[in-house]
């Protein structure tokens, strides 16, 4: 069930929205009846981290051709 608060009650009340928020509750607050603040568990909102995730968005060093770069820009770097 989700419950909605306002701000001056979210504040005077927020031992007890966190009671409801671990009892599984999401509790929204709002500004002048306005949703902008939603109170859920952390675990929620924290997801693990998988390693190698961005695995194959971004090209090997090993596969990129240097020489296809810019020339003029590669030419500040080669010895003269």
């Amino acid at each position: 069930m989700i419950k909605q608060v306002n701000m001056h009650e979210a504040k005077t009340h927020f031992s007890k929205l966190a009671e409801a928020v671990e009892a599984g509750e999401e509790v929204v607050i709002a500004r002048a009846g306005k949703p902008f603040m939603k109170l859920v568990p952390i675990e929620t909102l924290q997801k693990p981290i998988k390693h190698g995730f961005a695995k194959n968005l971004f090209a090997d060093w090993l596969d990129v051709d240097l020489n296809a770069l810019d020339k003029e820009f590669n030419a500040l770097f080669k010895d003269h």
